[in-house]
């Protein structure tokens, strides 16, 4: 059972390598140009961060999967939610740093927040510990959406 486990936890940081491949020029050339808040974290923040954060959601995901029997249709919509979630955190970063479209991002992080919320009240009564797991994701989404509004 070790290679769903890995996956799963895997699974996440790919779209996170995608991201900072994106973003590590845009870091340097574009992004010191905008007026930002002071408040916002520090740029060595970020990548530790969503570590961490892409670590505890695949986590949360493999726990999800095993306590609904796999891929069954009872994994349909946590598993389902979990995945439009991913796909929306995946896509937010080519909006904002590839694309430069900060009204754009701000409605898709807005709806990547509602998803992630929408994916932990599914995940609730099957696993606490990965809705937990969950939690510092969402709180994380909400500095961000802030961000990106201020921004």
């Amino acid at each position: 059972m070790w290679l769903p486990l890995v996956g799963m936890t895997a699974l996440p940081h790919l779209g996170g390598l995608y991201g900072g491949y994106i973003t590590r020029k845009e870091v340097k050339t574009w992004y010191p140009t905008i007026k930002k808040p002071s408040w916002r974290p520090p740029n060595a923040a970020f990548p530790v961060v969503w570590t961490c954060l892409y670590t505890g959601m695949g986590y949360g995901s493999y726990l999800v999967w095993k306590d609904v029997g796999g891929f069954t249709k009872d994994a349909v919509v946590p598993l389902g939610l979990y995945g439009l979630q991913l796909a929306l955190n995946w896509t937010w970063t080519p909006i904002f740093f590839g694309a430069h479209k900060l009204k754009w991002a701000l409605i898709e992080i807005v709806c990547l927040t509602g998803t992630v919320g929408a994916t932990m009240m599914s995940w609730y009564p099957i696993n606490r510990t990965a809705t937990l797991l969950m939690a510092p994701y969402l709180a994380w989404l909400c500095l961000a959406t802030s961000l990106n509004y201020c921004i």
